[in-house]
C-alpha cells in the first residue's frame, strides 16, 4: 500500500520487494497535505486533486512501470468518474471503487483514449492547485461525457 509520501518517493526501492502497488489516495492525500480529514477545523484543506498528491501518484506509477508492476488505486477518487481519465493517464491500471460507482466509472472509461488521458495527466500536473486540476477535469468531462457531466452537476 502506498499511503505515505515516503513510500511513493522511494517506490523504485520498494518495487524490488513487492508484486504490485496499491495507492491509498485517502491516506496519501492526508499525509501529503498534513491535513486531518476528520478534523472539521482543517478538513476543507483536504484536496485529493492537489498537484503534490498527483505527482506522488505519477512517481509511483513510473517506478512501477520501470519494474513491470501493476498499480491500482483505492480511495474516493477511484470512484469519481471525473477523475478516472486522470488516473489512467497517470498510469494506473486498476481502480477499486464501490459497486454503486461502477456504472459511472465504466461509462467514463469508455469515453476517452489513452493518449487523451495521458495529455490530461500531463496538463493536470502543471496546474498550480487542486482548483486548477478540478477545472481541467470538469472541462474534460464536458467534452467527453456531456450526459455524465450533467448528472454530476458540471455546467459549461
Amino acid at each position: 500500500m502506498v499511503e505515505v509520501p515516503a513510500v511513493a518517493l522511494l517506490a523504485d526501492r520498494f518495487a524490488e520487494h513487492v508484486d504490485f502497488f496499491s495507492v491509498g489516495t485517502n491516506d496519501l492525500t492526508q499525509f501529503t497535505l498534513a491535513v486531518d480529514r476528520g478534523n472539521d477545523l482543517v478538513a476543507g484543506l483536504y484536496r485529493a486533486l492537489d498537484p503534490a498528491v498527483l505527482a506522488l501518484i505519477a512517481h509511483t506509477t513510473a517506478a512501477a512501470d520501470r519494474a513491470g508492476l501493476p498499480v491500482s488505486v483505492c480511495g474516493e477518487v477511484a470512484a469519481d468518474p471525473r477523475v478516472v481519465p486522470l488516473l489512467v493517464g497517470l498510469g494506473v491500471g486498476a481502480l477499486s471503487a464501490s459497486p454503486s460507482a461502477l456504472g459511472f466509472v465504466r461509462h467514463a472509461l469508455q469515453a476517452f483514449t489513452l493518449p487523451e488521458a495521458q495529455a490530461l495527466a500531463t496538463e493536470a500536473l502543471r496546474q498550480p492547485d487542486a482548483d486548477g486540476v478540478q477545472a481541467l477535469l470538469d472541462a474534460f468531462a464536458l467534452a467527453h461525457t456531456p450526459e455524465l457531466a450533467a448528472l454530476l452537476g458540471i455546467a459549461a
